[in-house]
């Protein structure tokens, strides 16, 4: 008997509802690039439903074999420890049930040509008044606590400065590591230039999105000689959807490898060779389903497995102490009041 193959597009989840209804529309984009696959999608936190129950749906309907993909744009700790370790549960508890996990987005030329057309909207829209060449770009990333993660922002930055010709590039991140938004900004506006366009390399809205935009703004009213130009994020650009197709394909042709070799979970990365050999575990067991449809909110702090949680930011939730904590620049969430 053949088997029966679905997809399950692995969300991390948002208390904004406006992400989780674009997460939901991007889901249904990937659905209709595969129309020969049962489609379905779960979050991680914070929003419903959870992974598990569109794995119980997928199950339910016959699919046998089950092909899930991280929703996400890089690999920090939850594609590579908290949906597999949701997946392999779930595997281990129903017998005849395979389950591949494919990579997450990563560096990849379709999502740069989206991120290319998402800068290029905002620059037309804002005038050539200004020359490229006059004008820095600044690539903001969620920020994580995992180095590798980091990098592949800086990396995305440097694909887009070489690409579109501005003047200069320059990384920045929403929390969690250095540089944050606001003294990224202010870095840059002491270079000279009379441009800044700020580019949230991010999936969906929500309150970090908000914030890099609050912050920028707050850099903006202190330099008004400079014009700061705010571009959306990737949402869901054709070429993203495309993407995340190529990534159920890879599975189907055995070519789906997430690259560990700067893994800090493999590999001694410096600074933080004390987490080779962290177990793979999820932590985010005790937020599922909490947020966006539960009520009243549900913003408190949690310590839990020897990290600290405030449910109120869309952090890395610090699954191991992170070694540059006390960075002047950073590592604090976004916050609204300007303080981070």
């Amino acid at each position: 008997m053949s088997e029966k193959i679905g997809v399950m597009v692995c969300g991390h989840g948002s208390r904004d509802t406006a992400a989780v209804t674009e997460f939901e529309a991007v889901a249904r984009g990937i659905a209709e690039r595969l129309p020969q696959f049962g489609v379905d999608s779960g979050f991680l936190e914070f929003a419903r439903p959870i992974i598990r129950d569109g794995l119980d749906r997928l199950r339910e309907s016959g699919h046998d074999h089950i092909i899930a993909v991280p929703g996400m744009l890089f690999a920090a700790g939850h594609a590579k420890n908290d949906i597999p370790s949701v997946l392999n549960t779930y595997q281990a508890q129903h017998d005849g049930l395979h389950i591949d996990y494919g990579r997450e987005l990563g560096i990849d030329t379709k999502m740069m040509r989206a991120a290319g057309e998402r800068i290029e909207e905002a620059v037309r829209g804002a005038g050539d008044h200004i020359a490229r060449h006059d004008t820095v770009l600044v690539v903001v990333g969620r920020g994580a606590s995992d180095p590798d993660a980091n990098s592949n922002v800086a990396k995305v930055m440097r694909f887009l400065w070489e690409g579109l010709g501005f003047g200069w590039g320059e990384t920045a991140y929403s929390g969690v590591t250095f540089p944050l938004v606001e003294p990224g900004l202010e870095h840059v506006a002491r270079l000279g230039y009379r441009r800044v366009v700020v580019f949230p390399y991010f999936l969906f809205t929500g309150i970090l999105v908000k914030r890099i935009y609050e912050h920028t703004d707050l850099v903006a009213a202190r330099h008004p000689e400079i014009e700061f130009i705010k571009a959306p994020y990737l949402n869901d650009h054709p070429l993203v959807l495309d993407a995340f197709a190529d990534r159920v394909q890879e599975i189907l042709e055995g070519t789906g490898n997430m690259n560990c070799q700067l893994c800090k979970y493999r590999q001694q990365v410096l600074g933080f060779e004390d987490q080779v050999g962290l177990p793979q575990e999820s932590h985010h067991h005790h937020v599922e389903g909490i947020g966006t449809g539960d009520g009243p909110g549900h913003a408190h702090g949690h310590h839990h497995h020897g990290h600290d949680h405030d449910h109120d930011h869309d952090d890395d939730h610090g699954h191991h102490p992170y070694p540059h904590a006390d960075h002047p620049l950073g590592p604090r969430t976004l916050k609204p009041d300007g303080d981070g």
